[in-house]
């Protein structure tokens, strides 16, 4: 981790997340350049660790994709996945480089080096487990194109089915966060889960 750090420079943060433990809200043991995202030792994983629970088996490594700050810095990323012995995986090694010092020297060259279409994906970097439930919720919301006052019941499954899809409910107490955020009793969440994962 030091070694890509130091070879990079001090825009590329590296990050190594214990998820042998499935406790979400403290998955980060160790980490290089943190102002790059705010983070430190201690913090919780990024929704792509939820997303990587729902559907473990699945080859989630990433390279190169992009990514965004809270404050609207663009990252490229790349993350993989370390499997124990049993096949589950174990941890996270990520590495993001902040783009922002590249940014102006790149405007000035892309006449003559246009640059390629790279893969987006929506990844949210916080210090706080429930920042990134908190946005997962409010990107549910927006897709629906209503406002929660609007929504009937068939809306408020699709935000729970996009919200299940994306490993949401490995958060501890995510129910009782997006009934309330619903205005839906946690019993109805809980029907609505049922409905989701059963039919």
């Amino acid at each position: 981790m030091k070694a890509i750090a130091a070879s990079v420079g001090p825009h590329c943060e590296v990050v190594l997340h214990d998820l042998s433990k499935r406790e979400l809200d403290h998955t980060l043991v160790a980490i290089e350049n943190g102002h790059v995202t705010g983070r430190k030792v201690g913090g919780p994983s990024t929704n792509l660790g939820l997303e990587l629970l729902r559907e473990e088996d699945r080859d989630h490594n990433e390279f190169g994709y992009l990514a965004r700050t809270a404050d609207g810095r663009e990252l490229r990323c790349s993350v993989v996945y370390l499997r124990g012995h049993d096949g589950q995986v174990a941890a996270a090694f990520a590495v993001n480089v902040d783009l922002t010092p590249l940014q102006a020297a790149r405007s000035a060259l892309d006449t003559l080096l246009p640059a390629p279409e790279t893969r987006r994906i929506h990844e949210v970097f916080a210090t706080d487990i429930n920042e990134v439930l908190d946005e997962l919720i409010e990107t549910a919301i927006a897709q629906s194109g209503k406002s929660v006052a609007l929504m009937d019941r068939e809306d408020k499954i699709e935000v729970l089915r996009f919200l299940d899809s994306k490993g949401a409910f490995f958060v501890k107490r995510a129910v009782d966060r997006v009934s309330r955020r619903l205005g839906i009793s946690r019993v109805t969440a809980y029907n609505y889960l049922d409905q989701i994962r059963n039919g």
